[in-house]
Parts: structure tokens; C-alpha cells; sequence
């Protein structure tokens, strides 16, 4: 039977060699251990480490938990080999309980941290030195504590916790075990006791995963020894292997999953029977599966779309992976806050998920609404303390708050409730400010509104990255279109033109469009046909006109060929759906941007306009109506001109508050005359290659969606010989009545 280890005096004895025993033939064996570090260790498949007081410690550990292992010590030094002669044993016999991998691989790796310090294995067994270990998570304090006690610590020695006890002359250690979530586990308390340790002379040891921010600060101040745990590798991992199965494994784990592996995946993996290769390739099915029995649903590696969110978020989860195994400090982990805002449907929800699947962690999702479905101001301010709780307790972990917006901004709290709400904005700001304190949990939060959030909630050392994600353009809703019907159904259809009829749809559109069509499929007994998508889409959207659809290839054509001939950003596509129109736009403006760059922008957003009245005689309404129109993005920056950036008819004024053009006649004046310019920039570009323009036209009008390869190559061939890409000539005579 297993016997568990306990916190309190020791007592028994033993023939086997004790800790202090061990400790001292490696002490005096240090040239054999100089010159053994330096040799190959085939043995345990690892590399030239050879981890002598790692293997002490874990025969030490296995006596004490009741669990019976090959002698990790034979061969390794002779003296030690005499002393641990009773340890030796049948491995294989029925009822053996193995030592578990979890806490051999705990023990390997205190090993190391202390083998680090020299001299510091024997002092601890023999003078009072002051020693912090950082597990780096809370899940470790309770194993780092037994390793202490049984292996670090001096043998049969009375250890004792401090807080609520009395430190005598019969104590000869003192252990400080806080895993940080508990209200005690603060520097402020906890002093006095090690005072009192300190005056006794035994050695003190405190375990937290932040020992700065959990142990008390007079243990930090004295501490002569500050110790990390360093991270699992392939000879850690070798060597645990030999522990609980007394094979060593022939081959290492693949690299690129080494540094996913957890110390908790090590039990699930290693087990008593198996070979040493065995157990290597459990461990890498183990992890490259880990996030499946997480989170449900894809990882954020296979999801398209989400752009600039999507980099974010697979840069946080290699530094997550890198905290979780020791390599990386929470201090330098630099993403740790994100505000994720968006229409409804592009998939915020959906991220989160994704995105603790890929890190591997677990997702805690709230959101201000169920914080407020408490009847009073206590419950309330509870569900929030709970939330960031929860988190914290399972850490590394991703708090997710849905509905961010519903924490309002203070500044425009009116009426009877401003305390009220004053107070619940107070403590989530509280809580987001403390990052330390919240070491190894994300917080991303979601909103529709990000206008009406508390400009704190934004600050540094809060959700100080804000993101937007946008509706997926034509080639990442193709892409979206391909992730739900499968890889396996319709693999040589292209989807280019599904994503054209979608266009203006979201992720979630995507996802209720596909389901409908194989809905409609499978209820008449076949296979999902593209016809069934197209069918789905087209069901609640508008039909085009031709004489519409044509004069939207006019316009999105005559956006093209401006751009291209002002070589003014990156023209990505053009194309035509059932909702209008869209030119697909990289504008690359930056703060360096010039006059003539801004009236290049504004000619660009005009060429639509101008390739109407070129080709059909007139423009239609279709380019204004909002504010991102064509018409209202090209004010926008005749309006920067005039006003902010100094370059306008208000000379080098800046104009902090702008009025409506309505109610300033010389400012709206101003603003027309930059948008004529840029008029008549476009129609002189426009005028001589109508061909070009009509070219481009016919070939969207026909196709529905046009690259920029394509582009380029329809306006080369047209000005070469004045043909359309279908080879015929069409003069914009003859276009007009198209």
C-alpha cells in the first residue's frame, strides 16, 4: 500500500541509506560526478547529464511513498551501490506500486535546481541556509512541498509548516508552501514565524509560484537561495521514464512536442509494464491530442480568417506554452489583455475558444450579463470576484468576458445609479489592473460597442490591446466556406464563387449557409452540391439587374485601373455578389503620407464615380449614403487636409473641432475644391484608356470576381491591342448600350 506523505515529524528507521547518507557520498564523490557530466549517458537515452543526486532523490522518494523502483543509482557510483543493496527487488511483482510520474519528474527536476548551486544539496541537510523555489504554477507547491520534506530536507527531521505553529528546538526545518490563491498567501504574512525559524538556526524553504508576490517578505529578504524549476527536456523526460517503469526508452521525444509536454500529461502517459518506447510514443499521441479533451471545436491554427486577432493569438500560445514549462517568465509574457470588437457574427466567441484549444489551456467564459443577473450589488460584485478566481485557480489559464460593453464608461453614468455602477466598474478595473497578481491568466473580452467602454478598461496593464475583427473579404470567406462543408467534400470545386454571392456575410453566416445546404442535401438522398450553396445564399438576397450589375463592373473597374495607374496601395481584387459591388483595397497610408498621397487616396475612392459618367453618362447614388462610401472616406481625408494636417486653405491650422460643412461655408468650399481635384486627376487617367476600362468591366460583369494578376493582365493586353479578355473589341461606344 501506498503511504501518503504527511507534514509533521518523522519517525522510523531504516536500513536503507538515508537523505543525509546519499547526500554525502555525493559530496564526496564529486570528481566521479565532474567527470561523469561530461560523458555520454546512453542509458538513459538523454544527453551528457547524469543527474546523480536527481537519482538519489528519486530512490529516496520512492521509499518514502511505499513504492518500489529499480535502484536508480547502479553503476553510477560504487559506495552509494552498497548502500542501497535492500532496495534492490523484483520491479515486475504484482501489487508494486510505481513511482508516480508527476512527482518523479518533480523530483528530477528540484534535483537539478539544487545541483545548480554547488554545496547547496549538503547544506541543506546539515546548516540553515534560506532557499524559495518557484513552481512558476500553483498546481506544483503541494508535490514541490513532499519532494522538500522527504528528499531536500534532513532525514527523520521534524518539518513543519509555518502559520499557526510554533517553531522549538525540536523543529529541524521549516517549510513555506503557498500556491497564491489563498487570502493568506500574501508578503505581509507569515513573518514572524520565520523570524523565529531564523533565530533557531534550521533551514527555511518556501515554495509559491511567485515567491516575490506569495511567501513573506522575511524569507525573500534572507533568502541565500532563490530557485526555479526548470523545464521538462528530453534527459528529464528519459530519466522518468527509467523511474516508473525500469526501462529506459531507446529513442527521445519528437522535438517540436517536447516543449508542449506538462508535467500532469507525464502520469497519463508513464505506467508500470510498459516499455521505455512504449511510453515516448503515448506521451507524443498524449500531447498533440491534449487540446481535443480541452476545448471542443477547432484550434485557432486551423480556423481562417481573423487576421491581425489570429497573429495575436498564436504568438500567446507559444509564450503560454514556454510559461507552462518554465522557459518564460509571466513577467515577460506580452500579451496578457486583448479587446476583441466586431459586428455580431464574426466569430469573437468562437476565437476565445479557439484560441485556448491551440495554447492548450482551459477557458473560463463569462460574461457582464450573467455577472448582473444577481439581484443585488453584493452578488453581482461576487460573480465578478469568482470569475477572475476561477481563472487564477486554474492558471494558465484564458479568462474570456463576453458583452464587454455593458461595463459602462464613468464618464457618462447619470442618474440614480451612478454608485452602483460606479462601483462595479471600480472592481473590474481592480481586477484587470492586477496582472501580477493574476500570474498565467489571459483576459479577452468581447464587444460590439468598444465606444462605450470605460477608456480605463483600455489603459496599459489592463486590455491594452484592442482589436477589431472585420467581415471577411471574398478570398477568406471562400476559405471559411471550405473549413464547414469539409476538406473531403467538393475537393476540386472552387468556392470563389459561393464566397462572391456571400459577400458582406460573416463567419457564423458562413456556418448557418453550409448547414442549410447539406440540410437540403440529405433530406433528398444525395451528395451537398455547389449548386445547394448557391442555392442557400441566393435564398433571402436581392437579385441583380443587368443593366446593375453592369454599371457596378463599371464602377469597381474604374477604382482599379486609378490605383493601378497612381500605383497607390495594393489592389487585391475586384468583384460583384448580390449586394453590390466591392474593390478589395490596401491603402498602406501611413504618417508619412504626403499631399500628394492623400489626393492619390482621394482620386482612388473617386474613380468608381468617374468611370460611371465616363462609360454610362451619369453617376448613380450607389457611391455615397454613408460614411464609409467612397464619398464619405474621400471627405473624410479632404477634411484631414483641411483642418489637421496643415495643407489646406486654413494654411498650417489644426482644427481640433471640426464643424459640419452645412454650417461653415468656407470650409465646405475648401473640402469640394480638394475633392474637384481629385476628380479630374481620375478622369485624366479614365479619358485615355476607356478600352482598358471597358475591358476590365466586361470581364467582371462576366466572371464576378477578379484578381490582381488578372487585373494586370487585362489592362496590358488592352493597351498592347485594344481587346477585352475575351479577344473581342469593344470601344465604350458600344458599352454603353452593353
Amino acid at each position: 500500500m501506498q503511504k501518503a506523505a504527511t507534514v509533521g515529524a518523522r519517525s522510523g528507521t531504516s536500513n536503507s541509506p538515508n537523505g543525509a547518507e546519499a547526500i554525502s557520498i555525493l559530496k564526496t564523490e564529486g570528481d566521479t560526478m565532474r567527470r561523469s557530466k561530461s560523458q555520454s549517458t546512453a542509458e538513459n537515452g538523454s544527453d551528457a547529464r547524469t543527474d546523480l543526486l536527481a537519482r538519489a532523490y528519486l530512490e529516496i522518494m520512492a521509499r518514502e511513498a511505499g513504492a518500489k523502483i529499480k535502484p536508480m543509482l547502479r553503476g553510477k557510483v560504487d559506495e552509494i551501490d552498497r548502500l542501497i543493496e535492500d532496495l534492490d527487488g523484483d520491479i515486475g511483482d504484482a501489487g508494486v506500486t510505481p513511482l508516480r510520474a508527476d512527482l518523479a519528474a518533480l523530483t528530477i527536476l528540484i534535483a537539478r535546481a539544487i545541483e545548480a548551486e554547488p554545496g547547496l544539496a549538503r547544506r541543506l541537510r546539515r546548516e540553515a541556509p534560506v532557499v524559495s523555489i518557484s513552481t512558476h504554477s500553483p498546481h506544483f507547491v503541494e508535490m514541490a512541498k513532499e519532494v522538500v520534506q522527504n528528499c531536500v530536507l534532513p532525514a527523520q527531521a521534524r518539518v513543519l509548516e509555518t502559520g499557526g505553529m510554533t517553531v522549538g528546538y525540536s523543529t529541524r526545518a521549516a517549510i513555506v508552501a503557498r500556491d497564491g490563491t489563498a487570502k493568506e498567501d500574501r508578503p505581509e504574512k507569515g513573518n514572524r514565524e520565520v523570524v523565529t525559524a531564523l533565530q533557531h538556526r534550521i533551514p527555511i524553504v518556501g515554495i509559491a509560484p511567485d515567491p516575490a508576490r506569495h511567501l513573506p517578505q522575511a524569507l525573500m529578504r534572507t533568502a541565500e537561495y532563490r530557485l526555479s524549476i526548470p523545464a521538462l527536456d528530453q534527459s528529464a523526460v528519459a530519466l522518468v521514464v527509467e523511474a516508473v517503469t525500469g526501462r529506459s526508452p531507446t529513442r527521445d521525444v519528437d522535438p517540436d512536442l517536447v516543449r508542449l509536454v506538462d508535467i500532469d500529461d507525464l502520469p497519463l502517459a508513464f505506467r508500470s509494464g510498459r516499455t521505455g518506447d512504449s511510453c515516448v510514443d503515448a506521451l507524443e499521441e498524449l500531447v498533440r491530442t491534449k487540446g481535443d479533451y480541452l476545448i471542443s471545436g477547432p484550434s485557432l491554427e486551423e480556423l481562417p480568417g481573423y487576421g491581425e486577432a489570429r497573429e495575436w493569438g498564436l504568438q500567446l500560445a507559444e509564450d503560454l506554452a514556454d510559461y507552462k514549462a518554465g522557459r518564460l517568465d509571466w513577467a515577460d509574457v506580452d500579451h496578457k489583455g486583448l479587446l476583441l470588437s466586431g459586428v455580431p457574427g464574426t466569430g469573437k466567441t468562437q476565437f476565445a475558444r479557439a484560441l485556448a484549444k491551440q495554447a492548450r489551456v482551459p477557458l473560463i467564459a463569462t460574461s457582464v450579463a450573467q455577472w448582473n443577473a444577481a439581484t443585488y450589488l453584493s452578488g453581482t460584485l461576487q460573480a465578478i470576484r469568482d470569475a477572475f478566481g476561477q481563472a487564477r485557480r486554474q492558471a494558465p489559464s484564458i479568462l474570456f468576458i463576453d458583452e464587454m460593453d455593458g461595463i459602462s464608461d464613468r464618464s457618462k453614468l447619470r442618474g440614480d445609479h451612478v454608485e452602483y455602477w460606479s462601483q462595479i466598474v471600480n472592481l473590474v478595473l481592480e481586477q484587470l489592473a492586477g496582472i501580477e497578481e493574476r500570474q498565467g491568466v489571459v483576459v479577452v473580452a468581447a464587444t460590439n460597442h468598444p465606444d462605450r467602454i470605460d477608456p480605463a478598461v483600455k489603459r496599459a496593464g489592463r486590455l491594452d490591446r484592442e482589436i477589431q475583427i472585420q467581415k471577411p473579404g471574398t478570398a477568406v470567406l471562400a476559405e471559411i466556406f471550405r473549413f464547414h462543408i469539409g476538406r473531403e467534400v467538393l475537393p476540386d470545386e472552387d468556392l470563389v464563387p459561393v464566397a462572391l454571392a456571400a459577400r458582406g456575410a460573416t463567419g457564423a453566416d458562413v456556418e448557418a449557409f453550409v448547414r442549410r445546404a447539406k440540410g437540403t442535401a440529405r433530406r433528398a438522398g444525395r451528395d451537398l452540391t455547389l449548386d445547394d450553396l448557391m442555392a442557400t445564399v441566393a435564398e433571402n438576397a436581392p437579385v441583380l439587374l443587368p443593366q446593375d450589375r453592369w454599371r457596378i463592373a463599371v464602377h469597381e473597374s474604374g477604382h482599379a485601373l486609378v490605383s493601378h495607374a497612381l500605383n497607390t496601395g495594393t489592389v487585391w481584387g475586384i468583384s460583384i455578389h448580390t449586394r453590390g459591388g466591392c474593390f478589395e483595397f490596401q491603402s498602406e497610408l501611413t504618417g508619412s503620407a504626403t499631399f500628394d498621397r492623400l489626393q492619390r487616396e482621394i482620386s482612388v475612392l473617386l474613380g468608381g464615380r468617374e468611370a460611371e459618367r465616363l462609360v454610362l453618362g451619369e453617376v448613380s447614388i450607389g457611391s455615397g449614403m454613408n460614411l464609409d462610401s467612397d464619398l464619405g472616406r474621400a471627405t473624410g481625408f479632404a477634411l484631414l487636409i483641411e483642418t489637421q494636417c496643415g495643407m489646406g486653405r486654413s494654411g498650417s491650422a489644426y482644427l481640433p473641432e471640426v464643424p459640419g460643412l452645412g454650417s461653415s461655408p468656407e470650409l465646405h468650399t475648401a473640402v469640394n475644391l480638394q475633392l474637384e481635384n481629385a476628380e479630374e486627376r481620375a478622369v485624366r487617367i479614365l479619358e485615355p484608356q476607356q478600352v482598358a476600362l471597358v475591358a476590365l468591366a466586361t470581364a467582371l460583369d462576366r466572371r464576378g470576381y477578379l484578381s490582381r494578376a488578372e487585373i494586370e493582365a487585362i489592362i496590358s493586353e488592352s493597351r498592347s491591342g485594344g481587346k477585352t479578355a475575351d479577344g473581342e473589341h469593344l470601344t465604350p461606344e458600344l458599352a454603353r448600350t452593353a
